[in-house]
């Protein structure tokens, strides 16, 4: 079967979704859908970035300070998904002994650290003049940087295992125990009496402002695209690796060689 042609052809009734659990059809679309997401990554980030820094309201108690947020509050929250992702994916590798799964929780794994280490930094930034103090053993904030730490386990057990397979299994495990810390995050300021504020925005109601929220929530959809991005490009970087031997990936490899 043409892999090129497959990818054309508009789904139908019968159209399988699991075709792309194959290594070589997922590789290329991924490879269509990640310029999409760059794309979207800039163009996104610059408008989301223009509404909150230059036109969003002042904040009637915290002053220009409370901007962070625009950066804050997306990457505090695509750092619990991505976890939540990686866990997922990292089941269904394990359930389903699935090479593509354990990629997909492995690539996840980076981008989800990275978030989590600016969720925390940005934190800081925005509690320096807020609570006049860069950090407090908070719930929120002790249970993020628990996150921060579940992360970088994950990619220490990964990186500690020669065998590849042995290790997908070994820090799949440790994800899906760590998924537990997640509502800890989420449900803290609830659960706990703390500083950090409740959430201002819910399924039902915001107590922000239109312009704040707006610029809040395409900064969250650039995050979302940015993620999408550098994931299934680290996915199809390490498919041509460990697929070196297959006759798609040595034909794919000359053609990049070509156009570089």
């Amino acid at each position: 079967m043409d892999i090129k042609s497959t990818l054309s052809k508009p789904p139908s009734p019968s159209w399988n979704w699991f075709i792309f659990a194959a290594p070589s059809r997922f590789y290329f679309l991924a490879k269509k859908i990640i310029p999409i997401c760059w794309a979207l990554t800039f163009v996104l980030g610059a408008i989301g970035l223009i509404m909150g820094l230059l036109y969003a309201p002042t904040d009637a108690q915290q002053g220009d300070a409370y901007r962070i947020i625009f950066i804050h509050v997306p990457a505090a929250w695509m750092s619990m998904l991505l976890y939540v992702a990686m866990a997922f994916w990292g089941a269904m590798g394990l359930i389903f002994n699935a090479r593509l799964a354990y990629r997909l929780s492995n690539s996840i794994a980076i981008t989800g650290a990275l978030m989590t280490f600016i969720a925390l930094w940005t934190g800081a930034l925005w509690g320096k003049p807020t609570w006049g103090t860069w950090w407090v053993w908070d719930a929120r904030l002790t249970s993020e940087l628990i996150l921060l730490f579940l992360y970088i386990a994950y990619l220490s057990l990964y990186s500690a295992i020669e065998d590849q397979r042995k290790a997908s299994k070994a820090a799949s495990l440790l994800a899906i125990i760590g998924v537990v810390n997640v509502p800890i995050i989420y449900f803290s300021v609830k659960w706990w009496n703390t500083l950090h504020q409740g959430a201002s925005i819910t399924v039902t109601k915001t107590s922000m402002q239109s312009t704040m929220l707006m610029a809040m929530l395409i900064m969250t959809f650039a995050f979302w695209a940015y993620a999408f991005a550098v994931i299934l490009s680290r996915v199809n970087q390490k498919t041509l690796d460990e697929e070196s031997h297959a006759d798609w990936v040595i034909t794919e490899l000359k053609r990049l060689k070509t156009t570089i």
